[in-house]
């Protein structure tokens, strides 16, 4: 793999991750998945069937054989999201709390590592990096 390939899955995850966290999650995903019971995980796994969609459609060009990353992004964005909004929703923080925009801040970067990991994978199974 070249530095350039890595650049191009690299922003590819970026755009996945704001397509899937920002523009195609709706009020309902954002304000519901830390809700208790069945409502609240069907808006989890609303959400978080979006973003291992768009992992499926990135390893499918990259590395096909890897195809599973996208069931493991799945369960980790699923985990990461619940507690962020479980917590969020038991110590009742919301914009206006810093506390909030820590555990968002928190998240995101979960989130980042996760795709970080999925990298390396690709890397790796690709034979490493060409430098």
């Amino acid at each position: 793999m070249t530095l350039i390939s890595l650049l191009y899955i690299y922003i590819a995850f970026r755009l996945k991750h704001f397509m899937c966290d920002f523009i195609l999650q709706t009020d309902w995903m954002a304000l519901s998945k830390g809700q208790p019971g069945k409502e609240g995980y069907k808006a989890l796994f609303s959400h978080t069937t979006i973003h291992a969609i768009g992992t499926l459609l990135i390893i499918l060009v990259f590395m096909p054989s890897l195809w599973w990353l996208a069931l493991i992004d799945f369960v980790v964005h699923s985990i990461v999201d619940r507690f962020k909004g479980v917590i969020t929703l038991n110590k009742h923080w919301n914009t206006k709390d810093t506390a909030f925009w820590w555990a968002f801040g928190a998240d995101q970067e979960l989130h980042n590592f996760t795709h970080l990991a999925y990298i390396v994978a690709i890397v790796i199974y690709q034979g490493g990096l060409a430098l």
